[in-house]
């Protein structure tokens, strides 16, 4: 069983930046693609970015040179470092580790990050 766990949301002013972070449980980390989502109030969850076992990245174009996915596999840790926030950042951003072989797929309970003036 793997837990996913979340930290680091808050309020920030436009233009400010963030941390989030997401310690995951259980043993199969190293092995798995961690990924950062968020949700919007009336809106469907989206991909914010991802991250493979190998450091490969991928970023939806919105947050593209504004928002950073890294990952420490000996602290089972993945991170999403956020600059330059816009009012639109604002949602719930949830952590999600899963495996494209073995079909393990997890999220965490999600944190709110609000960009207001």
């Amino acid at each position: 069983q793997v837990q996913l766990v979340e930290s680091g949301g808050g309020m920030v002013q436009p233009g400010g930046s963030l941390r989030l972070s997401c310690a995951a449980s259980g043993n199969i980390f190293s092995i798995a693609v961690m990924g950062w989502y968020r949700q919007a109030p009336g809106k469907e969850r989206e991909l914010v970015a991802t991250i493979t076992t190998g450091g490969y990245t991928n970023y939806a174009d919105s947050v593209k040179g504004r928002f950073t996915i890294s990952r420490d596999n000996p602290k089972n840790t993945v991170y999403l470092q956020m600059n330059s926030l816009k009012p639109e950042d604002t949602a719930v951003y949830y952590c999600r580790l899963f495996t494209t072989n073995d079909g393990y797929n997890y999220w965490g309970q999600g944190t709110q990050v609000t960009v207001s003036s």
